[in-house]
């Protein structure tokens, strides 16, 4: 299994497809690993090389010690470039995975050639991650799971709770809480707003209406302070191509292309 060691972290990546395509690197939520990536990837293999990681503490990636900010998130995922030879890529990166997306596109903008945020937030109010890391130390991750996926689908996807909706939970209980924790402090303590302005990669945003954990203003924000960026906005929930996963992967191909950089 491919690894790379970085600050006391031992980080799980995987690359799938021909080498010869256009190299997209997936981000995933909090709470997930690279499989919740499933769903899309028969279709994105057909048009990309897909590069996928798990953050700290999460899937097969050991947790580090202490609390983490996006912008070491960020340093991962570069270390993770590195280490599958991967020197400039598209990037996709929904909640968590939009933050440090947006985070790498201002600060190593020669690794990014277009840039898909979805449902995600340059700003959250650090509040309900205070409160999020006091009731994951006191019950772990078992108290928070309901809640969570509640947010991540919407209600008939929910109810219908198929293999798809038990997968998903099942890789949420087995997250290292202090992983958990680690990303908690830094979604408490980001503020990407200032970075918007300086990101030059084209840029398209996806909100979804019934997001309750990031909701549609806030990528209406994103999208309007970065420029030339597009906007779509779909009926569902926060983990929107678990549902519509062949909705996606055309909403990625229309956008990405089969080429590299802006140029594609």
């Amino acid at each position: 299994m491919p690894f790379v060691d970085r600050e006391g972290a031992r980080l799980y990546w995987r690359i799938d497809g021909h080498p010869e395509r256009p190299a997209l690197v997936l981000l995933n939520s909090l709470g997930t690993d690279h499989s919740l990536w499933d769903p899309v990837m028969p279709g994105l293999l057909r048009r990309y090389r897909v590069l996928r990681t798990d953050k700290p503490g999460h899937g097969a990636s050991s947790a580090r010690p202490g609390e983490y900010t996006i912008g070491q998130l960020g340093g991962d995922v570069l270390a993770v470039m590195d280490a599958a030879g991967v020197g400039r890529a598209h990037l996709c990166g929904i909640s968590i995975g939009g933050m440090i997306g947006t985070w790498l596109a201002a600060n190593a903008p020669d690794r990014i050639d277009r840039l898909v945020l979805s449902n995600t937030s340059a700003k959250l109010a650090p509040e309900g991650f205070v409160e999020r890391i006091r009731v994951i130390r006191e019950g772990g991750i078992a108290a928070i799971a309901d809640t969570i996926l509640g947010r991540f689908f919407t209600p008939g996807f929910v109810a219908q709770a198929d293999e798809r909706y038990h997968g998903v939970r099942t890789t949420l209980l087995q997250v290292d809480p202090a992983g958990y924790i680690g990303c908690c402090a830094a979604l408490r303590d980001m503020d990407l707003r200032p970075l918007l302005a300086r990101i030059a990669a084209p840029t398209l945003v996806l909100t979804c209406r019934d997001d309750q954990s990031t909701p549609a203003a806030m990528g209406e924000a994103i999208a309007a302070a970065i420029p030339g960026a597009k906007h779509v906005q779909w009926t569902l929930a926060h983990i929107p191509f678990v549902e519509a996963p062949e909705r996606y992967v055309e909403l990625l191909g229309e956008f990405l292309g089969d080429g590299r950089t802006g140029r594609g």
